[in-house]
């Protein structure tokens, strides 16, 4: 418990109680949580939103193929095909 009131100063009472609540809506039946299981939610939600699909006229013209060879290659210095 101290260590989750720890976690106020930086998140944020407010934050805190959220993480807290979602944590206890999915909590078993022993009741185990953790102050690390209430930094993965705070850090869960806060995490910054992805970006916006940008939008282009460039179509892929040729299939990438995975060639694991090539990194082998790489790695023992010999020279391997890239086709």
């Amino acid at each position: 418990m101290a260590q989750v009131l720890a976690v106020v100063p930086q998140a944020g009472l407010e934050a805190v109680l959220v993480a807290v609540e979602v944590l206890l809506e999915g909590a078993t039946p022993s009741g185990g949580i953790s102050v690390e299981h209430v930094r993965n939610v705070l850090a869960r939600l806060s995490s910054p939103t992805m970006p916006q699909q940008a939008e282009t006229s460039l179509q892929l013209s040729e299939v990438p193929l995975a060639n694991t060879a090539r990194y082998d290659g790489l790695r023992s210095g010999v020279e391997v095909s890239y086709d």
